[in-house]
């Protein structure tokens, strides 16, 4: 068990608090958590949605939101498939970084890495940074061409072969795909000191299928803006060289552990894990 890193729990909880784009639970949207899922594939616990409703006329009014689901099409979500980016498409990568780095939360990620000497000091350089982490192309495993991105995984999903989903940790492309009839919620997975979340949790381990395929365990946070989690990943990716970066947080009464594997120079991943977390 990783000890708890304090200071960066100190500097979490400021961006949470400060996350004014954040979704609130029951009055923003709600959740319906319906049933436990079962081992990996064991049938349905839930027969409705995970989102009963989310207020979108809110969601499309924050700029970091409404420019953040403008790149969720942008992606061939199958590995292996090379990912062709359009100018139109580089123009909604500058645009969505322009909304985030705007608001407080990505203010302060600026300032706490300028202190470990980890981002340029200029905000254009900044922004240069945080593109090259999140949406430079580079190959999936044992592929040869471009085909997978740091914001592609973590933020849209991927498939592999049609048989595993890779990715796919945030709250808003969930909600949209639901609404879509292409994601199946098949309910929640516990946490080992609490027999049940509740319906404002605002961190959940899930379990659904997608294209095909089913996602025995992910986790993800719900509500909070794309600021807050860039913030996060981006923070927890700079302070380390690992390839695999555990460390262990506890942002309001959550106990996580935020896993960031690198890419090289890029994100591989990154997800938050709810501690005593059990797969009983």
């Amino acid at each position: 068990r990783e000890a708890l890193n304090h200071e960066l729990s100190t500097l979490f909880n400021e961006m949470w608090d400060m996350d004014v784009n954040r979704l609130m639970p029951g009055k923003d949207y709600t959740i319906d958590l319906q049933g436990k899922a079962g081992a990996a594939q064991q049938g349905d616990s839930a027969a409705r949605r995970l989102f009963h409703n989310v207020n979108e006329e809110r969601l499309k009014s924050i700029k970091s939101f409404a420019t953040f689901i403008s790149l969720l099409d942008n992606y061939e979500t199958s590995t292996g498939v090379a990912e062709v980016v359009t100018p139109e498409e580089r123009a909604e990568n500058n645009r969505f970084l322009d909304a985030i780095l705007a608001t407080k939360v990505m203010k302060l990620a600026h300032e706490y890495l300028l202190k470990k000497n980890l981002a340029k000091p200029n905000l254009a350089d900044f922004k240069h940074q945080l593109y090259d982490i999140w949406f430079q192309l580079y190959a999936r495993k044992g592929g040869d061409s471009p085909d997978s991105c740091g914001f592609e995984h973590v933020f849209v999903g991927e498939t592999r072969r049609g048989k595993q989903i890779l990715g796919l940790h945030n709250w808003v492309q969930f909600y949209l795909q639901e609404k879509r009839n292409q994601i199946d919620y098949k309910g929640y997975v516990t946490r080992k000191n609490k027999t049940r979340p509740d319906k404002d949790d605002q961190v959940l381990s899930i379990q659904f299928s997608w294209k095909g395929s089913v996602k025995p365990i992910g986790s993800t946070f719900i509500g909070v803006s794309p600021e807050f989690e860039f913030a996060l990943y981006t923070i927890i990716f700079l302070l380390s060289e690992g390839k695999v970066i555990r460390e262990t947080v506890k942002i309001e009464e959550y106990e996580l552990q935020i896993v960031v594997c690198r890419h090289g120079h890029h994100i591989g991943t990154a997800y938050p894990v709810l501690l005593n977390t059990s797969s009983e």
